[in-house]
């Protein structure tokens, strides 16, 4: 077996979740940290025209939060049923939910301003506050009250939504998001990982 190739851009975001969950594994794997100079070139060599992309044994993979989940079923972190893993899945895609959201007006340009101020009062402290309510109903966790690969999924993305939102207060105002992302970051192997990793803001 050849070893996985994780392709992704040198920041954290949509790839981070992945290569933490690879970490986790123990899995030796290349972190293949694509640059954005170097991605119209590699973006027609790829299945969909996106990143991340994992190759496996000669075949590629795309999709983010696919390839998370089968991370996390290959490392022991998906549900005990499929109830469980219906609640992960649901709890992920409400996670993803908010950072669409942000995207949806932090790429636009300046006459989006308005936009983002509206979501800020009126749309995120809702989404924000049902996020807080689930990790804590949760035991600090995404879902099922305990580790499962919605959490690095969270962790992972962390930064990343910290920067749509435009929000550098949210481990002041959550802290149960802060608490989640350090419980991730402190699991030997993923720590490990993180430490000899390329340092990248989101």
């Amino acid at each position: 077996m050849s070893k996985p190739v994780f392709h992704y851009f040198p920041i954290k975001a949509l790839g981070e979740p992945s290569r933490l969950l690879l970490a986790y594994g123990g899995e030796d794997f290349e972190d293949k940290r694509v640059t954005f100079e170097d991605w119209p070139a590699y973006k027609p060599h790829t299945p969909f025209g996106q990143m991340p992309v994992l190759d496996l044994n000669g075949k590629q993979y795309a999709q983010s939060y696919a390839i998370a989940r089968y991370l996390g079923r290959k490392y022991g972190l998906a549900g005990a049923d499929i109830e469980e893993d219906f609640l992960i899945d649901q709890n992920v895609e409400f996670v993803n939910d908010i950072r669409l959201k942000a995207a949806s007006v932090h790429y636009e340009n300046d006459a989006e301003l308005k936009k983002q101020a509206d979501l800020s009062k009126n749309v995120y402290p809702t989404m924000l506050g049902r996020l807080d309510a689930m990790i804590k109903e949760n035991n600090g966790h995404i879902a099922c009250g305990k580790l499962t690969w919605g959490d690095f999924v969270f962790a992972g993305m962390y930064p990343y939504l910290k920067y749509m939102l435009q929000r550098p207060d949210l481990d002041s105002e959550y802290p149960s998001f802060k608490k989640l992302e350090e419980t991730v970051y402190s699991l030997p192997k993923v720590k490990a990982f993180a430490d000899s990793a390329p340092q990248c803001d989101f």
